[in-house]
């Protein structure tokens, strides 16, 4: 499976062929170093790992300094790892956006946006208490019984209840690449894909 780690830039439009509007994701996908490539015979399994985005030498721990040294490259910010690479790559290569073309179907990976504490209508999509016909106020938003009484006196696993929303790791299927800019590392991709702008994305070919 081969593919790229990208970093949002954020969404636009263009018009098709056929001049249907047509809503994108615009995602600064590479150049990628590849700082590992393991193999079934050494490892047990055949991946290539690649790092993205230039990160400062004084963040960086003495460990991983070595690791990208091997790779005859500075420190980055961000690694992935690819099973099973389509295309045969070397130690210290570079994967950059030519490994797309115009029609290609990818999974994108990303982190979606933090929403904080949400209650059940948010979160869950609860209808809410209807009505205060018996007396009740200020309870629209509540989550109404959480389940039985005298027995079994305790709330089941799994109860949907209030709590931190988002900041999940989601994967959309089947996005079209509408369009490669190679010359700018940019990938324009139809639909929209998890995360904030400026956020790390995977694009899994």
């Amino acid at each position: 499976m081969s593919g790229i780690i990208g970093k949002k830039v954020g969404m636009t439009s263009i018009f098709g062929a056929n001049g249907k509007y047509i809503p994108c994701t615009v995602i600064e996908a590479g150049p990628c170093v590849v700082t590992q490539v393991k193999t079934l015979e050494k490892d047990g399994y055949a991946s290539v790992q690649l790092a993205f985005d230039e990160k400062k030498e004084k963040h960086t721990s003495s460990a991983m300094k070595g690791h990208f040294a091997k790779a005859a490259t500075t420190p980055k910010r961000k690694i992935v790892e690819f099973k099973y690479f389509e295309t045969a790559q070397t130690l210290g290569g570079i994967v950059d956006v030519n490994l797309f073309v115009e029609g290609d179907f990818v999974d994108v990976v990303g982190t979606s946006k933090g929403k904080g504490f949400q209650g059940v209508v948010k979160r869950h999509g609860f209808g809410g208490v209807g009505g205060t016909t018996h007396g009740q106020h200020d309870r629209l938003r509540a989550p109404g019984s959480l389940g039985a009484s005298s027995w079994p006196s305790r709330v089941f696993k799994g109860m949907r209840m209030g709590g931190r929303m988002g900041g999940d790791r989601v994967k959309i299927q089947n996005l079209e690449v509408v369009k490669v800019i190679a010359e700018k590392n940019l990938l324009i991709i139809k639909g929209s894909i998890a995360g904030s702008k400026g956020s790390y994305v995977t694009i899994e070919k």
